[in-house]
């Protein structure tokens, strides 16, 4: 684990119930052309876009259909540079976020997603900082409000990758839990998980680091407490601002100490397969920590990551005498109790696993994993992952 680090994040964080009346007074002092992305139903951003316009914003409204494509963001991109957007605005899950911290980026830098994306594209360099970006998460589990990349799926390549620089971390995060108050019980389980995710990969990865372990066990404990009750009752104010705190927590951790082979798999079978991200971290949650900590066991029993899954576990189940598996099976029933469907449901089959294990072997998540897993075990994960 690391005792030398860097730690970089958004410029400013606003967190807690209400805040979102403080988003229209900040966009307004860092620019007059509004780009307002949002998700799939843009009558969620009405109240902030009327706020905006009050202020004196010329705003302009892309909505984000789905998890963001490279041609998606060529026209949002292309609709703020006719309109002379010098200042975006994401308002939604991370998704809505990813594609405006991409357009924001391009703003800035000029030319296509293709010359900057990772692994498909050519890679260059983002050189010059976004035009002014606000992240307005409504969800509670990506934390892309507070990290340095943007996930782009391809679909000429069926693969994902990001736009990854410093320069497009948010110059706002503004996180109000009352936004999450009306988000559906399935994607509460999809989007919690995926939190639950961030906290723990970061927090077990080889670039973990005192400053990011603060945030990963302070996370872990909210989301043990609060996953289920937010699911269960997607009204309770106290439930809903734990998610969100543990979601702000996970992006924090994971743009500075990495993630695992959740991420690492779930890269390739979201450009692959129509799933929503996190649903599939959710579905490979269990799966990567149990054959991690088999690896660990017969590999490494002296790796510090094996104590950390013990001390996730016990955080978990709030036994002091918990094993590292304990948390596997906690994980395990939880997964079952918010009915996350296995990665079957999207159409991955047993034909399919040599390709999607094939692409994540290569994947730059997996390098953050405790442990290198082989292609026998990462082969073992997807196969008891699709039913």
């Amino acid at each position: 684990m690391a005792e030398a680090f860097e730690f970089a994040t958004a410029t400013r964080i606003l967190f807690g119930a209400g805040k979102l009346s403080e988003a229209a007074p900040a966009a307004k002092a860092m620019g007059q052309r509004a780009l307002l992305v949002t998700g799939r139903s843009p009558g969620r951003a009405r109240r902030l876009q009327d706020a905006l316009e009050s202020e004196g914003l010329e705003v302009t409204v892309f909505s984000v259909s789905g998890e963001p494509t490279i041609p998606m963001v060529r026209a949002a991109t292309e609709a703020a540079r006719q309109k002379q957007c010098d200042v975006v605005l994401s308002f939604g899950g991370g998704s809505a976020i990813d594609a405006g911290k991409a357009v924001a980026a391009l703003l800035g830098n000029g030319g296509d997603p293709l010359d900057y994306i990772e692994v498909i594209g050519k890679g260059r360099k983002i050189t010059r900082p976004s035009v002014p970006f606000l992240a307005i998460p409504t969800t509670a589990g990506a934390g892309s409000e507070v990290t340095r990349n943007a996930v782009l799926a391809s679909p000429e390549h069926r693969v994902k990758a990001s736009l990854r620089s410093p320069l497009m971390l948010p110059r706002l995060a503004l996180v109000d839990p009352e936004l999450t108050l009306d988000l559906p019980p399935e994607i509460t389980a999809a989007t919690g998980l995926d939190a639950l995710t961030q906290l723990i990969e970061p927090y077990v990865s080889i670039r973990a680091n005192p400053m990011t372990d603060i945030f990963c066990l302070e996370g872990i404990r909210r989301a043990a407490r609060s996953l289920v009750r937010a699911y269960e009752d997607g009204r309770n104010l106290a439930a809903r601002t734990d998610m969100a705190f543990a979601s702000l927590l996970g992006g924090l951790a994971l743009a500075n100490a990495g993630l695992g082979a959740v991420h690492g798999f779930a890269a390739p079978v979201g450009g692959m397969f129509p799933a929503p991200h996190g649903a599939v971290c959710a579905a490979l949650l269990p799966h990567v920590m149990h054959a991690n900590i088999r690896a660990l066991r017969e590999r490494a029993p002296e790796h510090p990551s094996l104590e950390r899954y013990r001390i996730v576990a016990r955080l978990l189940t709030g036994d002091e005498k918990a094993a590292a598996e304990d948390g596997v099976e906690w994980v395990r029933q939880t997964a079952r109790k918010l009915r996350i469907p296995p990665l079957g449901a999207y159409g991955l089959t047993p034909a399919g696993v040599p390709a999607v294990v094939e692409k994540a072997s290569r994947a730059s998540s997996m390098k953050g994993n405790p442990i290198a897993l082989t292609p026998a075990e990462l082969t073992g994960i997807l196969v008891a992952a699709i039913e």
